[in-house]
């Protein structure tokens, strides 16, 4: 995208968010729902597709571009973000690194409308952070794949018309092996969906278990038109998608730091602004220079992202350090505020709450620790 267009994209979506998303905070969190023309304002801007190829309809933006408007949806509830994440993010790029044309010329564009609304179904109650423990299976029976297994914690799941589900398609392998990633549209025979999970935080981001039993559909389904391709599929996207996230958890913690700077300077004990204290100051300092790291790392795995040098160890470097700032940068939000940090409906208790999520979903801190670790070793050895 030229870079006149991206900053009025860029605009645009600054102002969605600030004048027409934050207003409406707590309404999204007391309803636990996009209201319905929040979603129709984000389908006309394109932001279910900014990820998403320009000829099948997405901006098709790049790497510093996305973490560039992410910084903006992260000034808001991640709800928003969140209902058109995936679209962009983990399950639009399966499609987009490994589908088929057919299949991509198939669902691209519905992704990138917001017509249709995906999820990335590969978490299960044992094989979360570690896809070696999945138990789904897809067992091949003439010209159909047949899906048995539990899926949790599926962004998405309730509203979703398309599923990328993962599950094995060799009974006989184990670990990450023999995973294949199948297209599922919702209302297939024996696909379904149970009740929305009832979460800490980021209301308006709904999650559930999806089941399937004996779930059919053709082979034309399997994603690539290969099997055991979906290990290396979903870790590909989920790259590109920490990445993001790390950028969402330097515009939560940004919006953080204005809330607790904006009550340091109008609260008042002993008649005296708060601000006025030292070790309140120390909590804007760390906070705005934290704040600051984590958008210089992002934008500098970002570059790297776009030109190959590293795909792997930047994105989970900024996805461990932006996630576990955002949480110290909520925390002392919170500690300003005093009492008041931790009454609902104060935006610093809200997003504490909401922040705590980053650590954990797209790979835990632990795993990005283990990811950077091993890729150091490897390259040393």
């Amino acid at each position: 995208m030229e870079a006149d267009e991206f900053t009025a994209v860029l605009g645009a979506v600054r102002d969605l968010v600030r004048k027409d998303v934050v207003p409406r905070e707590e309404e999204i969190e007391q309803r636990d729902e996009i209201p319905a023309d929040l979603r129709r304002k984000a389908a006309d801007m394109g932001l279910f597709g900014w990820a998403l190829p320009p000829e099948y309809g997405g901006l098709g933006l790049s790497m510093s571009e996305d973490v560039r408007l992410a910084f903006e949806l992260g000034w808001t509830t991640p709800a928003f973000r969140s209902m058109f994440g995936t679209n962009n993010g983990i399950a639009g790029q399966v499609l987009v690194g490994f589908g088929t044309e057919e299949q991509r010329a198939k669902w691209l564009p519905r992704l990138a409308s917001g017509e249709t609304v995906a999820s990335f179904a590969l978490t299960e109650a044992e094989a979360g952070s570690d896809p070696g423990g999945m138990t789904a299976t897809a067992r091949r029976e003439g010209g159909d794949y047949v899906i048995n297994g539990t899926k949790r914690f599926i962004t998405n799941a309730p509203i979703a018309e398309l599923f990328v589900v993962f599950a094995r398609t060799d009974p006989t392998a184990s670990g990450t092996s023999g995973i294949s990633a199948l297209l599922v549209e919702s209302g297939t025979p024996g696909l379904t969906v149970g009740p929305r999970d009832h979460k800490m935080g980021q209301a308006g981001a709904w999650t559930a278990e999806v089941f399937f039993d004996d779930v059919r559909v053709a082979a034309s389904a399997l994603v690539g038109g290969k099997e055991e391709e979906g290990f290396h599929a979903a870790m590909a996207s989920l790259a590109r998608g920490r990445l993001h996230i790390a950028a969402i958890c330097v515009g939560l913690a940004e919006r953080a730091l204005e809330e607790m700077v904006s009550y340091a300077a109008n609260a008042r004990q002993g008649g005296h602004p708060i601000g006025d204290h030292q070790l309140v100051q120390a909590h804007l300092a760390e906070s705005k220079a934290e704040c600051a790291a984590g958008r210089a790392l992002v934008l500098d795995a970002a570059a790297k992202y776009d030109s190959g040098e590293d795909t792997k160890v930047g994105p989970s470097c900024a996805k461990l350090f932006c996630s576990e700032m955002v949480g110290r940068v909520t925390d002392r939000a919170v500690q300003v505020h005093g009492g008041a940090g931790y009454i609902r409906g104060v935006t610093a208790e809200r997003l504490y709450r909401d922040a705590r999520l980053f650590r954990i979903y797209e790979g835990t801190s632990e795993v990005q620790k283990l990811v950077i670790a091993r890729q150091l070793l490897k390259a040393a050895r």
